[in-house]
């Protein structure tokens, strides 16, 4: 698997359309989650977010439980380390473990540019989340950047005003348009609203899913493209 991600990573020409269905050779961001294979549209990626550990919290303690691919040696366009975060309880031991992680994917010549925290944060705990990354931000060499994943709710019932604070701690947002492997019905009623971020954001879509590109999001001075999660067809 390693092997043929880095041949599909060596070359690609990606370009961007809007599609009434998710084509993934139209993109060239990509989720790589575990399990998935790897697909030809990878050889046009300029961005992969690799999933590689999840945080959880079983009575009390937190756990760091190490998932995806193995370290690849890539040399072609730009890596984050994802983590699926269900707990905010991060102890000592998490921390060490993804700057770790970051060591020897940088050792091996990989273009790392951060981690991805792909979390949950519904809109009664923003503020415990934007403490959180304050605390994550300070965890992590200066080198690297901080990428979340968002909700689509935060744009109808959290004050753009609140989101936006984020902009102090974190690099970017991707707003996610589905849940599991189904595009969100009512996406559009949503993104409406994120033309009041004032954060760099991208859009996260599910492969094959449905998707009509609003002309706002293109206006927007912080809109910075999309991520497809891939799945295995």
């Amino acid at each position: 698997m390693i092997r043929l991600l880095f041949l599909f990573l060596l070359t690609g020409m990606p370009f961007l359309s809007a599609h009434a269905n998710v084509n993934a050779a139209q993109y060239d961001e990509f989720w790589l989650w575990s399990a998935v294979r790897p697909q030809p549209v990878l050889a046009q990626a300029k961005t992969l977010y690799i999933l590689q550990g999840q945080i959880s919290e079983q009575r009390g303690i937190s756990r760091f439980i190490p998932q995806g691919i193995a370290v690849p040696r890539l040399h072609h366009g730009q890596v984050w380390l994802t983590y699926r975060v269900e707990t905010l309880n991060w102890s000592d031991n998490i921390y060490r473990s993804i700057r770790q992680q970051l060591i020897r994917w940088q050792k091996q010549g990989n273009p790392v540019a951060g981690i991805q925290i792909d979390f949950d944060a519904r809109t009664l705990r923003m503020q415990e989340y934007i403490a959180f990354l304050t605390t994550l931000r300070q965890q992590l060499p200066e080198q690297y950047a901080l990428s979340i994943t968002g909700l689509l709710d935060w744009s109808n019932h959290t004050s753009p005003e609140l989101v936006n604070q984020l902009a102090d701690v974190v690099d970017e947002v991707v707003i996610q348009t589905y849940q599991g492997r189904h595009t969100i019905p009512t996406y559009a009623a949503y993104l409406s609203r994120l033309v009041n971020l004032t954060i760099p954001f991208k859009i996260g879509l599910v492969q094959h899913g449905e998707w009509q590109a609003p002309a706002y999001l293109q206006k927007s001075a912080w809109f910075r493209g999309y991520v497809v999660f891939l799945l295995n067809d």
